[in-house]
């Protein structure tokens, strides 16, 4: 099938929850605001940028301008549904995609390769120096023992819970950002784990594992290290990283991104970072490790409506490891499914075994246990959204 087994619900729209609401009317005015106050931009994308924090919630969505960008055409098909209806009307998920795209559009990026987030994914990897040093000092022990089971699971961890560090959610000096550094804690507050399941499709070596990331900084650097065990051990042949083709959802990487984290690592003043870089580097050099990007990760389309270049190369894969709280939404049609749906019910599209790592800062959720779901909703009203819990869950 290439569509969810089950029938699918409306999207979230803004008008639908209190949170929908307030990620629209509160949280993407402040992101311009803070591109405003970390950029020079040029005069005529303060203009535009003004014109659409000005728009928002109650101005109707307008087309694209004119400008030069490889998606164009695609976005302005995928626009034509929404264009008289206003930003709390219109598809949540749309709606969020559809304002970076207008801020892209804003600063010119595909001519001049302007970055309006640069300032927090820099400073986002500053914040997590401590973290990442912890983390690649354990990789580096774990690598020379070779492929185990519990060494795995301690990488998925690390990729998991750095989805916790979203700047389009919490600046990246903001106090409030949660952050479980605790075995204890990471583990007390996962609502699924599917590691033991994962680990039995790696038992034996396979040739190509596909991960569709999600954030720069300290979660790109979970990802790439979980990468470097997998490839290093000679558990897997080749892992491609899906990055986004422009800076979106603030902290999205992009390929220039992963490079300059890479590059990072390998210039660090630590030995055992750039260790780790050096080894990155021979796999990029050799074809183990590719970058690549396609304009379907920042458009506005659910995931069962991936393209047929992107459902072959997934097919190839022996595992898809999907990254983060947006790339979970697009998997489920960013609606609300009862909690207890089955996941593989609903994630019944892929030609591959998908696992999925991300911490909820959303109200889309499927495949909790019904002991799960009973227990959860015992528990503070933004259990769903405050980034605390989250899932390893496989399709």
């Amino acid at each position: 099938m290439t569509v969810p087994k089950l029938p699918v619900p409306p999207p979230l729209r803004g008008l639908d929850t209190a949170f929908t609401k307030d990620s629209i009317v509160h949280r993407l005015p402040e992101i311009l605001q803070r591109a405003f106050a970390e950029n020079d931009l040029p005069e005529t994308a303060v203009a535009q940028l003004t014109a659409l924090r000005h728009s928002i919630p109650n101005g109707t969505l307008t087309p694209l301008p004119d400008h030069l960008a490889p998606d164009l055409d695609a976005w302005r098909n995928d626009s034509q549904l929404y264009l008289e209806q206003t930003w709390l009307e219109t598809p949540w998920f749309f709606v969020e995609t559809y304002f970076y795209r207008r801020v892209i559009a804003a600063v010119d990026h595909f001519r001049q390769g302007i970055d309006p987030f640069a300032y927090q994914k820099r400073a986002s990897l500053r914040a997590s120096t401590a973290q990442t040093e912890a983390l690649i000092e354990q990789l580096n022990r774990f690598i020379p023992h070779g492929w185990q089971p519990e060494g795995f699971h301690q990488m998925l961890l690390a990729a998991l819970w750095g989805n916790q560090a979203d700047m389009s959610m919490w600046a990246a000096d903001d106090d409030a950002m949660p952050n479980h550094t605790g075995a204890d804690d990471q583990m007390a507050h996962l609502l699924v784990n599917d590691a033991t399941a994962v680990s039995s499709l790696l038992q034996k070596p396979v040739s190509r594992v596909d991960f569709i990331i999600d954030n720069a900084g300290f979660e790109l650097i979970g990802d790439l290290c979980l990468a470097d065990y997998l490839l290093a051990t000679g558990q897997v042949s080749t892992i491609f990283f899906h990055l986004k083709l422009f800076p979106t959802f603030v902290s999205d990487a992009t390929p220039f991104d992963a490079e300059g984290t890479v590059a990072y690592l390998r210039h660090h003043e630590k030995a055992s970072l750039q260790m780790v870089g050096e080894r990155l580097i021979r796999y990029l050099v050799n074809g183990r490790l590719r970058f690549t990007t396609h304009p379907f990760w920042t458009s506005p389309r659910p995931l069962w409506q991936l393209p047929p270049e992107l459902h072959r190369q997934f097919a190839q894969a022996a595992l898809v490891i999907c990254k983060g709280d947006a790339n979970y939404r697009r998997a489920l049609g960013d609606a609300l499914w009862p909690h207890t749906t089955p996941f593989a019910h609903i994630v019944s599209y892929l030609p591959t075994p998908a696992l999925f790592l991300r911490t909820c800062k959303s109200e889309p959720l499927a495949g909790l246990s019904e002991h799960q779901a009973a227990k959860m909703s015992q528990l503070a009203e933004n259990w769903l959204v405050n980034g605390r819990w989250g899932v390893i869950q496989l399709a």
